[in-house]
């Protein structure tokens, strides 16, 4: 019996930027090392709440439009999930996918807890200070708050 694997969990969301990430991963992580990478791959993908997208005004039609938008948080989770497992099959790379539904932040956070990674990968925006406190950053959040190392994963930008 071989000794168990440490986890290694890779948070995905719709862009590029986290699609970069899964690819350095597999790439200086899993490919090279055919079936014998010192971790086991989870990609983690966080599926909004229908009720952090429409906020808390509910009124007419809300009904309809909270389905509207759950129907569409599911396909492009099940959209994003797809892209990341053709990725990682035509790599070769043997992964466990998981949907969690809450905001990206906690979910990433609480996964390396339940699951005891040891690293938690994410891709970054490359936002400014400004747009990054407004908007808040899930790679900024994870690194202050997971209890595993974090590594940020940055798309180098193209020279024009």
């Amino acid at each position: 019996m071989g000794e168990e694997k440490s986890v290694m969990v890779v948070g995905i969301e719709d862009n590029q930027h986290s699609f970069y990430a899964l690819e350095w991963t597999l790439d200086h992580f899993f490919t090279n090392y055919n079936s014998n990478s010192p971790f086991k791959l989870v990609i983690l993908h966080a599926k909004p709440t229908p009720a952090s997208i429409i906020g808390l005004a509910a009124g007419p039609g809300s009904v309809e439009a909270f389905t509207a938008i759950e129907s569409n948080l599911k396909k492009t989770a099940a959209r994003v999930v797809e892209k990341a497992m053709e990725i990682c099959k035509a790599k070769s790379v043997d992964v466990v996918v998981e949907i969690v539904e809450g905001d990206a932040r906690h979910v990433l956070c609480e996964a390396v807890e339940k699951l005891h990674a040891s690293v938690l990968v994410v891709g970054c925006h490359g936002y400014g200070v400004i747009k990054r406190t407004v908007l808040g950053s899930v790679s900024d959040y994870c690194a202050h708050h997971a209890h595993c190392s974090v590594m940020i994963v940055k798309k180098p930008k193209t020279k024009t």
